[in-house]
């Protein structure tokens, strides 16, 4: 930013006292012409146009920066080389707390605390899944949060395929008492439309209680990913309270085809599942918090976010370290370049968001008396991979539209970095609680043509995560978060 332009700006934000800011306004008459002086004073009523022009300087800065080397990588090394992986009620998670706390602390962050949640606290144990029949093999399986566990000779019972719910209602009475295969493929990802994610997932969800309700009395589901080296992908389960609850887990998508090809010859395929997963009593964890001050408004927060546990596999770099780290050093850079927005910067480090989102809620009821002053919400959930731009939602459709029209008029600011596109829809699911409350949501996303071939595997590992690009969402994220929380109006307003 040039001298003149950052005089500019402090004197339309008072920041000059009365001397400094007689003696700025003459040398700005001098320099520039009275139109360009009334242009840039009337800053608090500019076009998203004008904005894009008034925050360019900042905007290189702050990409400069954070291209140029950040500390985002180095701690993701921390978190999942010294800690790993972190389910919620485990003491990895505590230590990842702890450290989370001590870094921000470190870095000179303000506010710096946890906020007390208590979390679903599951443990997996051992488990394996045997073909007996129609020959013996030992395949590749991994059970599924929340599941409970078999008796400890396990579980002996025939399989019955099903590939989608006209199959599973046709099977009728014939899924008693047998072990059901919820073999349903996932899509390949499409440039255009993204994966297909959203519509694999529900058996995950709700395959238990739907194999309970027909009499069955374990169900497993083809591992959620469009591409697998015979690796099982595990995830939450959710029991309905109307039906029993059975053990579910997932196997590697080579091993669902395995069983579905036998059965399809009509040989009979049998199956002894052995699971020890439980669920203890509720564990104390929490969300930790630091923040950038605001300079002129910091009781307006804008949220950046990323959730601090994982699955109880891998390290839990893409799922969620990554967001964490990004979120973390976003208002690193800014400190660093004594860049202090109008409004405050709250990073928040989610506990839970993998099996139950109580981090998610317990914030949103804590802080109901100031969700009318979150002005956003962002959360980097989607791996480390080339930034792609934003997603917007809000319950206001308006409100929505206009953010994100906002966004759109802002974007080439970071065409240095690459394309972005605005989309409306989705945000995340930790930030996703504040909807009710009519906040302007943001899902911070990145092109996912391989997330979900590490995604809740042993694979999510650091050694997946490009410096370079993990630096440019460094770069993307700091840089729409301080137009936000910089710019005269409310996004969306």
């Amino acid at each position: 930013m040039s001298n003149v332009h950052a005089n500019i700006e402090r004197f339309a934000r008072g920041h000059f006292r009365i001397g400094e800011m007689f003696k700025s306004v003459s040398r700005v008459l001098i320099l520039v012409s009275p139109i360009a002086v009334f242009a840039d004073t009337k800053s608090e009523t500019q076009s998203s146009a004008n904005l894009a022009d008034r925050y360019r300087n900042s905007v290189n800065g702050i990409i400069d920066s954070a291209l140029a080397g950040n500390d985002a990588y180095q701690n993701l090394e921390y978190l999942c080389t010294r800690i790993g992986h972190r389910l919620s009620g485990s003491t990895q998670l505590d230590q990842a707390i702890n450290w989370a706390m001590d870094t921000m602390k470190n870095a000179g962050q303000e506010n710096v605390h946890r906020e007390k949640v208590m979390v679903p606290h599951w443990v997996r144990g051992k488990e394996s899944i045997t073909m007996l029949e129609p020959r013996r093999e030992e395949l590749a399986m991994m059970g599924l949060g929340g599941s409970v566990g078999t008796p400890h000779e396990g579980i002996i019972a025939p399989v019955i395929v099903v590939h989608d719910e006209d199959e599973f209602t046709a099977a009728g009475d014939a899924l008693k008492g047998k072990i059901v295969l919820f073999d349903n493929a996932m899509h390949p990802y499409d440039p255009e439309h993204g994966s297909g994610y959203g519509t694999a997932v529900r058996f995950r969800t709700k395959g238990a209680s739907l194999a309970a309700s027909h009499g069955a009395v374990a169900s497993l589901i083809r591992s959620v990913t469009a591409r697998s080296l015979r690796s099982p992908h595990t995830g939450a389960l959710r029991y309905e309270k109307d039906f029993p609850q059975i053990p579910s887990a997932a196997v590697s998508v080579e091993d669902a085809e395995l069983i579905s090809r036998i059965s399809a010859r009509g040989t009979p395929v049998v199956l002894n599942l052995k699971m020890e997963g439980k669920s203890l009593e509720e564990a104390e964890s929490a969300n930790t918090i630091g923040e950038l001050r605001g300079s002129t408004n910091p009781e307006e927060i804008v949220v950046v976010s990323g959730h601090l546990d994982s699955w109880d596999v891998g390290q839990g770099a893409l799922d969620d370290g990554g967001g964490c780290a990004i979120a973390m050093e976003s208002i690193n850079v800014l400190r660093k370049l004594n860049l202090r927005p109008r409004r405050t910067i709250r990073v928040v480090l989610w506990t839970n968001e993998e099996n139950g989102l109580a981090g998610a809620k317990a914030y949103a009821k804590d802080h109901a008396d100031e969700m009318r002053n979150h002005v956003t919400a962002v959360e980097s959930d989607g791996g480390v991979f080339k930034p792609a731009g934003f997603s917007v939602e809000c319950k206001d459709e308006k409100r929505q539209a206009a953010g994100a029209e906002t966004l759109k008029q802002l974007m080439p600011l970071l065409s240095r970095v690459g394309a972005m596109k605005i989309d409306m829809g989705h945000s995340g699911a930790d930030v996703g609680v504040m909807s009710d409350a009519g906040v302007v949501l943001l899902g911070h996303n990145v092109e996912g043509a391989t997330y979900f071939d590490y995604h809740h595997t042993q694979a999510d590992t650091i050694d997946k995560i490009n410096p370079d690009e993990l630096n440019q969402n460094v770069a993307v994220l700091t840089a729409v978060l301080y137009l936000i929380a910089d710019m005269p109006e409310r996004i969306g307003s």
